[in-house]
């Protein structure tokens, strides 16, 4: 088998990321490319059918249209999903037991696309696990051939309904109490998905940027950034809200406001989430990345819960999550999954178990997570720096003898009272850095000492 990746060429090293293939369309990836990973996902898993589905994006359905003809030549049915979120595209994946693509740029700008691969079940495709042979069979034009026999394509039924159920089974029905939520959906598939799924439920829904437009008239589908939460949270203080919810572009990550205004770290909800599912399941076993709060770990082993530090990254969780049996898992980034759905990441589901604790609860979102309130965070801070972003950590972990430095994930120091990490992005040519402490005074000072010896620029 050739694997001479020295041959790939350049635009693909571009658009082939750790976890998607992602770039400017039509300018970096377009139909061609579409179609050819289409042929090479079949080659690959040897699927008899492939589902897909796509975001709102004015280029997805050419671009599904392409990789339902590639997928085609080579004999595999599709499954045409239609405008779907990424987890529901992972839930059809499960149900149906098929490999599965999703066509999405999630929070980009509308200008990009991209590819969200998962096996059959929902097991993930990353570059370690089948995208590096994707990007290889793409640039050598492989397979050549079409089979003897196209496959067929057929329209998915009921798939939004039976998602809805799905996501609707995480909580108690009988549990929920009227509350006024409302929810932004940066005019991406949560508006989409999000209205079957509260369907029938107690919740009073205030939607903002409903209209599904992947030109995003009226901010960025990228709820990370706090500046595109100012909408939410002015609207949340304004009717008297009980809870903000916000999604990104393809509805699979979810972050909080509470009813005062304030933007809910990811971390509490990690914390909050996982204590719920300690309880129902006494000693499950819950994930959190490295750069999660101390809050999650101690918040499970207060539950009677098994915490396990994970690597930052889908890819990773899920396999550990596989290897482990772990009930639940979390990340920094809003991003939170479910054994129970198949290992795969809801948005949803998190937002609608956290709404259940609320109603539970019987106070406001604010007093609910008090407690979890234990630590000053940065977030994530990030630099551009000149040369190897690796040299760059490198240098930093210098500055500590070799017993204090973590290599898990980039590097983790542990100091008395605070800890950092400092990390290359996966996807981006960027440092990352996340500082924690006690005190306000203590964390600025640990983010301001090693953003001096990072260097570089804010990105």
């Amino acid at each position: 088998m050739p694997a001479d990746l020295d041959a790939v060429p350049a635009h693909l090293d571009k658009v082939f990321k750790a976890y998607d293939v992602r770039g400017v369309y039509p300018d970096e990836l377009d139909e061609d490319l579409a179609r050819a990973v289409g042929r090479a996902f079949v080659t690959l898993t040897g699927a008899g059918s492939v589902a897909i589905g796509h975001d709102m994006r004015p280029s997805s359905v050419p671009m599904a249209d392409a990789l339902t003809d590639g997928a085609t030549s080579q004999g595999a049915d599709v499954v045409r999903v239609g405008l779907c979120s990424t987890d529901m595209l992972y839930f059809v994946s499960g149900a149906l037991d098929v490999p599965g693509v999703m066509l999405t740029a999630s929070h980009n700008p509308a200008r990009y696309n991209g590819l969200k691969l998962c096996r059959a079940g929902a097991v993930p495709v990353g570059e370690a696990s089948g995208l590096r042979e994707i990007k290889r069979m793409v640039a050598e034009g492989e397979p050549a051939t079409r089979a003897d026999r196209p496959g067929t394509v057929a329209d998915g039924e009921d798939l939004l309904a039976r998602y809805a159920r799905h996501v609707r089974g995480f909580v108690d029905e009988g549990a929920l109490r009227p509350l006024e939520v409302v929810v932004d959906a940066g005019n991406g598939m949560a508006g989409h998905v999000l209205p079957a799924v509260f369907d029938g439920l107690p919740f009073e829904l205030d939607p903002m940027y409903f209209e599904l437009d992947g030109s995003f008239p009226n901010h960025p589908a990228d709820p990370i950034n706090p500046a595109n939460l100012a909408d939410l949270r002015e609207r949340v203080v304004a009717t008297g809200a009980d809870v903000g919810l916000a999604f990104d572009g393809d509805a699979d990550r979810v972050f909080l406001v509470d009813e005062q205004g304030g933007v809910v770290p990811s971390s509490l909800v990690v914390a909050l989430v996982a204590r719920t599912m300690c309880e129902r399941e006494p000693g499950a076993t819950v994930l959190y990345n490295i750069i999660c709060s101390h809050v999650v770990p101690e918040t499970v082993l207060d539950a009677g819960g098994k915490p396990v530090r994970t690597r930052v990254g889908h890819s990773f969780i899920k396999k550990v999550m596989a290897d482990t049996g772990a009930a639940f898992g979390g990340e920094h980034s809003g991003h939170y999954y479910f054994r129970d759905n198949y290992r795969a990441d809801s948005g949803l589901i998190a937002a609608l178990v956290t709404l259940e604790v609320l109603c539970r609860a019987g106070k406001p979102l604010s007093e609910v997570l008090a407690p979890y309130r234990r630590y000053a965070g940065s977030g994530e801070v990030n630099r551009r720096v000149d040369g190897d972003p690796g040299a760059v950590v490198a240098r930093v972990a210098e500055r500590y003898p070799p017993e204090r430095r973590d290599l898990t994930d980039g590097l983790t120091i542990e100091g008395d009272r605070w800890w950092f990490n400092l990390r290359p992005s996966n996807t981006e040519p960027l440092l990352r850095l996340n500082v924690e402490a006690a005190t306000e005074a203590e964390m600025r000072r640990v983010r301001d000492q090693i953003l001096g010896a990072v260097g570089g620029e804010p990105a």
